[in-house]
């Protein structure tokens, strides 16, 4: 089975950036969805940025689009979220999470019961 790892979390102040890294090992199918899903505290969890490794196409929810960036490296099996002018909004803990799919329905990620989990990192952001 799938397993992620994610790192580079840390605390920085409104306008920094941050790149979060997540290495995936195990059985690892020829194509498959990687994400990052971020939980503030007290909320729900939601999507952040995807990316189908197949074909490159990447999803990034509205507050996001223009600061953040998904990655990938297929060789080493590893997915990135490039983080600039982070806000207090965007503290935290973000988990990397992999998939079979991509499957983005009304402009929404949805993982199914499939999809496996990085133990998270956090992201504090202060004003």
């Amino acid at each position: 089975q799938v397993q992620l790892a994610e790192s580079g979390g840390g605390s920085v102040q409104a306008g920094e950036s941050l790149r979060l890294s997540c290495k995936v090992s195990g059985y690892i199918p020829n194509r498959y969805c990687l994400a990052w899903f971020r939980q503030p505290p007290g909320m729900e969890r939601e999507a952040v940025a995807s990316i189908d490794t197949a074909t490159g196409s990447t999803y990034y929810t509205d507050s996001v689009k223009g600061r953040f960036a998904i990655s990938h490296d297929n060789v080493e099996n590893m997915v990135f979220l490039q983080m600039n002018g982070l806000k207090p909004e965007d503290t935290a803990m973000y988990y990397c999470a992999a998939d079979r799919e991509c499957t983005v329905i009304l402009g929404k990620l949805w993982f199914g019961s499939s999809a496996r989990w990085g133990q998270g990192t956090q992201v504090t952001v202060s004003s």
